[in-house]
C-alpha cells in the first residue's frame, strides 16, 4: 500500500495550493452537498458528513458556504442535484484504478475522464473488472521523523485501528471506515500530525512501476485530480517513494 500512502500525503501538501484556486472549495462543497443529500444534514447523526464539514473547516473554507452546501444537500435551497459516479480504468503498467467524482453532467464527465485516461497511456475498464481489488477502509499517515513510533501505535489500537504498517518514511494506520473519525480523533489529541487521513478504497496488492510508466501514472493521477468532478483516485501503484516525490516534485 505504500504506494497509495504516499500519494496520499503528497495530496494533502498541495491541498492549500489548491484552496488558493478555489479547486479545493469546489470538491468539498460537491461532497457536503452529496453527503447532506445522502444522509441528513445533521453532523451528529451523518458520519460522511460530519468528516467532510471537519476537512472544509480544516482548509478555512468559510461556515457561510458550508452551511449552504448542506441546506442545498437537504432540499432547502435551490441547488444543482449531484450524483456520485465511479469509474473502473487500467493507467500505465496495468496499475488498477478507481476514480470517485461527483458530477451534474455524467456524459460530459465520463468522456473527460476517458480523454484524460487515454492522453497518459491507459484505458477505462468494464464494470467490476476493478472494483475487486479494493476494499473501503481508513488509511491515516505520520511521517516518522521526530516521531514516538510507540505512543502512535499505542494511541492507534486503543482508538480501533485495525493495523499500524511500517511503509518507509511513513506509518500507514489502517482502520474499519466505522472506527477512522475515533482514530484520528485520538491520534490528534495525543498530539500526533497527520500527514494524511482519508476514508478511501485500499488495494489488496500493488503493481510495481518504474521509469516511463511511473512517469506515466503520477502525471494521470495530477491530471484527475485536477478535474472540478474528481473527488478521489485510488490506485494500486507501488512506486519506490524518492521515485514519487521527484515525479511529483
Amino acid at each position: 500500500m505504500s504506494g497509495h500512502s504516499k500519494w496520499s500525503t503528497i495530496k494533502h501538501k498541495k491541498a492549500q495550493k489548491d484552496a488558493r484556486r478555489g479547486k479545493l472549495f469546489t470538491k468539498l462543497i460537491k461532497e457536503i452537498t452529496v453527503a447532506a443529500r445522502m444522509g441528513g444534514g445533521d453532523i451528529n447523526s451523518n458520519p460522511r458528513l460530519r468528516t467532510a464539514v471537519i476537512t472544509a473547516r480544516q482548509n478555512s473554507m468559510p461556515t457561510d458556504n458550508i452551511e449552504r452546501a448542506i441546506k442545498k444537500g437537504t432540499g432547502d435551497l435551490e441547488g444543482v442535484t449531484y450524483e456520485e459516479v465511479t469509474y473502473e480504468a487500467y493507467g500505465p503498467g496495468g496499475v488498477a484504478m478507481l476514480v470517485q467524482a461527483v458530477t451534474d453532467n455524467r456524459n460530459r464527465t465520463v468522456a473527460d475522464i476517458r480523454n484524460v485516461i487515454e492522453k497518459h497511456g491507459g484505458n477505462l475498464a468494464s464494470s467490476g473488472a476493478v472494483t475487486w481489488m479494493f476494499h473501503k477502509r481508513g488509511l491515516l499517515t505520520v511521517e516518522r521523523a521526530g516521531i514516538d513510533e510507540d505512543q502512535v501505535m499505542e494511541r492507534a489500537l486503543e482508538g480501533g485501528a485495525d493495523d499500524v504498517r511500517d511503509a518507509g518514511d511513513l506509518l500507514e494506520v489502517v482502520t474499519s471506515p466505522d472506527s477512522f473519525e475515533a482514530v484520528k480523533d485520538g491520534l490528534e489529541k495525543a498530539g500526533v500530525k497527520l500527514a494524511s487521513a482519508e476514508v478511501t478504497m485500499v488495494p489488496e496488492n500493488t503493481v510495481a512501476i518504474s521509469g516511463k510508466h511511473a512517469e506515466q501514472m503520477v502525471r494521470l493521477l495530477e491530471a484527475l485530480d485536477d478535474h472540478d468532478d474528481v473527488q478521489n483516485v485510488s490506485s494500486n501503484m507501488d512506486i519506490a517513494a524518492e521515485e514519487l516525490e521527484r515525479l511529483s516534485a
